[in-house]
């Protein structure tokens, strides 16, 4: 058991998109990296004792914009209010660039393409909410000057706290190694893997990446990808149980409990579970989105990979696990397929990864009115970036809302990027210390109302954690 301090509140901090009707119009200010560096931060009001909170969670749904969200609320309960993000007395938006970059709401009713350029990419946008710092394009876990900037599973653990983070993709993708891992560059995916496993101090680590299965959740013929990881002697370790530092800093190794098959996953959301679990889901890269079949086909037309548990599964897992220890938690849940899917465009499986991730966030949210409560717990949903720049159809000279067609049908979308954009992004919070935000807004954008810059999510839990 790991010497803890007790503090009062849970702070849980989901990172996604599903937003309120009164945010759901297309389009959002950006920022731009030829621009001129971004503004002063806002600084932090004095945090009371009903602010600092016990426990964090922070989901991202990686990519998702507000017409993301629409899309699939649209699909999974017609042109009503989504009831899940309607819980949260918190809804804003989060300015995205990365470091050097700016934000400008007036530039984006002017002009429809200037969301299109200067974006940020995962692995600053990961590092910014992660240590409160802004940093170049590609950076885990330092800044812009290279140097090593302490992360939030790091500023957890300092307290006692127990911690983790889990993804629908690769575990070493750039979102979780931003919480965990320090390297210059993002594709470094073997060596970030090998930190995450044998130099952090997390306690469950869970993502894609399996390197005896495929992307179809069938056994690999042939060579074999040990890279997301940590190469195949970090697999043989895991496999032994050998692998993992010391955690704890009691001068003795404490070794990862791994699993993969999805009866051991569904057994860890329950009962007793090990103090270390490293859970790597049978397929290579993601849960679901890079299953064979029609890539483009209408939401759920594709069966689904068998043997592979959602990420709503994974998150009641890893809360069961980290939920042991008396003194708190931190966790880190990433919905990253979002992002795979608007890259290809693929609205469909969008659709399905957005809608699995808003699972994700209600199996939290049972989890926290179970486990503990509302005055101790705070809960925050926002997303990393925009992707593809997702609009309804009609968009050129001005951005549009994607046209409902009814619930179980496919809404009407434009695509008009495959890449990021600068858009602001989703950002709601409910619970203990919710109303913080509310007090350090950078600005007001004239369709997504008051916004705050990425950074603020690190800076607050930082300081709340203290």
């Amino acid at each position: 058991m790991k010497k803890k301090v007790w503090l009062r509140g849970i702070l849980f901090v989901l990172v996604a998109g599903s937003a309120l009707a009164m945010l759901f119009t297309s389009g959002g200010p950006t920022c731009a990296q030829d621009a001129p560096a971004v503004e002063p931060i806002v600084p932090l009001p004095a945090l009371q004792a009903a602010d600092r909170p016990k426990n964090v969670i922070v989901m991202i749904a990686d990519g998702c914009g507000f017409n993301h969200m629409t899309a699939a609320r649209y699909y999974e309960h017609g042109d009503q209010p989504d009831p899940l993000y309607e819980a949260f007395p918190v809804a804003m938006a989060v300015r995205t660039c990365a470091s050097g970059g700016s934000y400008d709401p007036a530039q984006v009713a002017a002009d429809f393409d200037y969301v299109a350029g200067g974006a940020t990419d995962s692995a600053a946008a990961a590092t910014a909410m992660a240590t409160g710092q802004k940093t170049y394009a590609g950076a885990i876990g330092v800044d812009a000057e290279r140097q090593r900037v302490e992360n939030l599973v790091e500023a957890a653990e300092a307290t006692g706290r127990a911690t983790g983070v889990v993804t629908s993709v690769q575990f070493a993708h750039a979102t979780p190694a931003g919480f965990v891992a320090h390297s210059e560059g993002r594709s470094s995916y073997a060596e970030i893997a090998k930190q995450m496993i044998h130099e952090s101090s997390a306690d469950v680590i869970m993502g894609a990446g399996h390197p005896e299965y495929d992307d179809a959740a069938q056994a690999v013929e042939g060579d074999r990808d040990y890279r997301y990881v940590g190469g195949e002697e970090s697999w043989a370790a895991l496999r032994a149980g050998t692998a993992g530092g010391d955690a704890d800093a009691d001068g003795d190794p404490d070794r990862w409990v791994l699993v993969d098959d999805l009866s051991e996953f569904e057994a860890l959301t329950a009962g007793d579970a090990p103090d270390r679990v490293l859970g790597v889901p049978r397929v290579h890269t993601t849960l679901q989105q890079r299953r064979p079949g029609d890539a483009g086909a209408d939401a759920y037309a594709v069966p689904f990979n068998e043997g592979v548990p959602d990420l709503a599964t994974m998150a009641r897992g890893a809360l069961n696990v980290l939920g042991n220890d008396p003194d708190g938690l931190f966790l880190m849940i990433e919905g990253g397929a979002v992002d795979w899917a608007a890259h290809s465009n693929q609205c469909g499986r969008m659709i399905e990864e957005q809608i699995a991730f808003n699972r994700a966030v209600a199996a939290v949210v049972e989890w926290i009115e179970a486990n503990s409560n509302w005055d101790e717990t705070l809960l925050i949903v926002t997303a990393d970036h925009e992707t593809g720049y997702l609009t309804g159809p009609g968009a050129g000279e001005a951005c549009t809302a994607p046209v409902c067609l009814g619930q179980g049908a496919m809404p009407t979308v434009e695509w008009h990027s495959g890449s990021h954009t600068n858009s602001l992004v989703p950002f709601f919070a409910r619970g203990a210390g919710a109303e913080v935000f509310e007090q350090i807004p950078l600005g007001t954008d004239p369709l997504r109302g008051a916004y705050i810059d990425n950074t603020d999510i690190g800076r607050v839990i930082k300081a709340a954690l203290q």
